[in-house]
């Protein structure tokens, strides 16, 4: 994998003015995507992870504040106007939501909204775009694809038009792809044949994906890199293994104690007591300080730094700072490490 940079994420604030005040939803976040890796960006919903990608497609409300430099390209996107948002968005950025039955318009078959897409950015006749957009349906797996050219999307199953989704996401082969939770509403079983085309995909085409969800399960499998988020910072980020076995930041063990996984003893499941702040006033300290049963007094007065565990892996927790005491993980955690040394031997 190259080490280019393809995106790079430089203290990134966004805030929006609302009637009730200033939401400080995105507070100073960094990260570089390379160009044909996944990065997965993680985090309880509020934490800012859905901010961010609307961000880097220029899809914020008019009421959102941005600052900071969105490096893509040479350019920096946060000065485009909407015309050059235009030319980018959907063809070098380009956007898999949640809810296929929102994303895809009932009105129109599958076939021409996936040559619409085409047609928009490359100037080609409606014969050619239906030529590619069939080629792109049997890309997806879709079955018979030449019989359901001309279906309406209230015709085809969930799993189905997510794979229309990704199709008409990858219709300009983007050099970014990013996936918004992209298997949230299907069933497990859909949700891995999804993956599964996902990966290969992205493999054939060499594009970037920034993988957005709350599901670390669905992390291992398809991501190179992970960011954890909380209240519009990013608190850890590193490989998925680094990530996974030795997770630095208190946050990160919650979510990791609170995912179910096959080797599970029973009762050991745990959740994260209480609730993310309210970003309309953000904590003084480590926003996750009142979670935190790990807590220091300094987290309640001063946000940590970024302190380096390793050259790719980062967290900004207190913890990690040369003074403070040391705290052993909770066991699910420390198990974990424990299964992942033993298979490193």
């Amino acid at each position: 994998m190259g080490q280019e940079n393809i995106l790079s994420v430089n203290n990134l604030f966004v805030s929006f003015n609302t009637y009730a005040g200033e939401v400080k939803a995105i507070r100073g976040v960094n990260f570089e995507l390379k160009k044909g890796e996944t990065l997965a960006i993680v985090g309880e919903s509020g934490s800012g992870k859905s901010v961010t990608t609307k961000t880097l497609l220029g899809l914020n409300a008019k009421n959102a504040q941005i600052s900071g430099n969105l490096v893509f390209k040479d350019r920096n996107l946060v000065d485009l106007t909407e015309k050059e948002w235009e030319k980018i968005r959907g063809k070098e950025i380009a956007m898999i939501f949640q809810d296929p039955m929102t994303s895809l318009d009932p009105t129109m078959t599958i076939g021409m909204q996936i040559a619409e897409s085409i047609i928009l950015h490359e100037k080609i006749s409606k014969k050619e775009a239906l030529d590619r957009a069939l080629d792109l349906m049997k890309k997806v797996g879709i079955p018979k694809a030449e019989e359901h050219i001309k279906d309406y999307p209230h015709q085809w199953s969930g799993g189905m038009r997510q794979r229309a989704v990704i199709a008409i996401a990858l219709a300009n082969n983007p050099d970014i792809l990013i996936a918004d939770e992209p298997t949230t509403a299907l069933d497990v079983t859909i949700q891995a044949q999804i993956l599964k085309v996902m990966k290969e995909l992205q493999k054939d085409l060499g594009s970037s994906t920034i993988f957005i969800t709350h599901d670390l399960g669905v992390v291992a499998g398809v991501a190179d890199r992970v960011a954890v988020m909380y209240a519009g910072k990013i608190v850890e980020i590193g490989t998925v293994e680094e990530v996974f076995y030795n997770p630095q930041h208190p946050y990160t063990w919650g979510l990791l104690a609170s995912m179910p996984s096959t080797d599970m003893e029973e009762g050991e499941l745990e959740s994260i007591p209480g609730t993310p702040p309210d970003l309309l006033a953000p904590p003084v300290g480590d926003a996750f300080a009142a979670r935190n049963k790990f807590a220091l007094d300094i987290d309640f007065k001063e946000q940590p730094p970024m302190f380096k565990v390793s050259d790719t892996h980062y967290a900004a927790t207190w913890l990690l700072d040369p003074r403070a005491p040391e705290i052993t993980p909770p066991e699910v955690i420390r198990k974990r490490w424990g299964k992942w040394k033993e298979r490193q031997k």
